[in-house]
């Protein structure tokens, strides 16, 4: 209800400031943008245009600051660039002209009037009409008592009474009330999104540009993170690992002659290396591609997962659908990493992880009872998380205090 009400004050608010404000930018802009237009040609025009346009900006900007309370949310600013150092005057007087933003604002302040119009003289009947119903019966009887005077009720032919009346009114007043926050809603919509695309689409559009270029960025960093802890894991590892191999099978066939004996168990003992080997490459690729996620899809991937950590793991995944090979990669990246950290650093007893599907948004949340004190700074092994989610447009959020508990919710769009 407090939300309800404040949304009506703040459409409320945009409406009936917007009237003024709008007529006041249509006289002082249409009347810029003619004188400059017209002396143009005697070059006095373009000091009148870049005035006209830089009390544009001015405008928009009031605009602008109204728009985050209607839509609920911040919306993107946009980019009217400087110009260069070292600019001349002519360069600096033109520098407005140059910028299309700068162009879309005078637009704005143009057609922006009609709407400006109809939303201050809907919100003005509306409230006028409830408030008049709603107190009617306060002073209805003023009215009333007016010689020949004539209601409402009295020409569609209702009961000459003042109860009659005063009800007839009230219930004017009460459906003005209850339709009160839409009409209020749709007007501030209808005149916000006009708004919305002239002054701030271009910059949402940058904005939009600028999140894919950070998200194809964080996927280059956190692909060559990752190849190069797969060649470290590799020559650490498995790649040691066949080196002794092939020593000890070296061994092995120079004792063929000599002691059958001694070959026979260097043999033994490399079947048992060949096998190790093979278990550590099973588990690196595991963390690369597993088949398990390709021909099952994420839920059975991720029970696997919870199966093998050394922490006990609940855990709950409540969506079946098969999503784009990226998303299911991320996924299970992510639950893969957090599980290791959690088996490494946290100290922890035991672990949770959900998967649910909110909307076209997967949401992931991974919790422990450990010791805390994990973040996605530059350095940790979070990081790479976050560099992953940017990658297919997620968002990754930690909340692990000194001390524990530590909850990682990730969201990953799938729509």
């Amino acid at each position: 209800m407090r939300s309800l009400m404040r949304q009506i004050g703040i459409d409320t608010r945009y409406l009936l400031v917007g009237l003024p404000l709008t007529v006041i930018g249509f006289v002082l802009l249409v009347a810029g943008f003619a004188a400059g237009v017209g002396t143009v040609v005697v070059w006095v025009g373009l000091p009148i245009l870049a005035g006209t346009l830089l009390l544009a900006r001015v405008f928009a900007d009031a605009e602008r600051r109204l728009l985050p309370g209607v839509f609920g949310r911040d919306l993107a600013r946009p980019r009217y660039p400087r110009p260069p150092e070292g600019a001349g005057a002519f360069r600096r007087l033109v520098n407005p002209m140059t910028n299309g933003q700068a162009w879309l604002d005078l637009l704005h302040g143009v057609l922006a009037l009609p709407f400006a119009i109809v939303g201050f003289v809907a919100a003005v009947t509306w409230w006028a009409v409830t408030l008049a119903g709603l107190t009617y019966p306060l002073y209805g009887w003023i009215l009333y008592n007016i010689p020949g005077n004539e209601s409402l009720p009295d020409l569609l032919g209702l009961p000459d009474t003042y109860f009659t009346d005063a009800a007839f009114n009230f219930a004017i007043g009460a459906v003005a009330a209850l339709t009160l926050p839409f009409a209020l809603r749709f007007v501030a919509l209808l005149k916000g999104s006009l708004a919305r695309a002239l002054l701030t689409g271009v910059a949402e559009l940058h904005e939009r540009i600028d999140d894919l270029a950070e998200g194809r960025a964080a996927a280059v960093s956190a692909e060559a993170a990752a190849l190069r802890r797969l060649e470290r894991d590799i020559h650490d590892g498995p790649q040691q690992r066949l080196v002794h191999l092939a020593m000890e099978l070296s061994r092995a066939r120079r004792q063929m002659g000599k002691d059958p004996a001694a070959a026979e168990s260097t043999l033994a003992e490399a079947i048992v290396a060949t096998r190790e080997t093979l278990d550590e490459l099973r588990a690196l690729s595991r963390g690369i591609a597993p088949p398990v996620l390709a021909d099952r899809g994420l839920a059975p991937a991720l029970a696997a997962l919870a199966s093998r950590c050394t922490v006990p793991v609940d855990i709950d995944v409540q969506v079946a659908e098969r999503y784009p090979a990226a998303i299911e990669n991320t996924v299970y990246f992510v639950v893969a990493e957090s599980l290791t950290n959690v088996a490494k650093h946290s100290q922890a007893t035991s672990c949770s992880v959900t998967l649910t599907r909110t909307g076209d948004v997967l949401l992931l949340t991974i919790g422990d009872d450990g010791v805390g004190g994990a973040h996605v700074a530059k350095g940790h092994g979070l990081a790479g998380l976050a560099d992953r989610l940017r990658a297919v447009d997620g968002e990754l959020a930690v909340e692990s205090p000194p001390g524990g508990p530590t909850m990682i919710v990730a969201e990953v769009p799938c729509g």
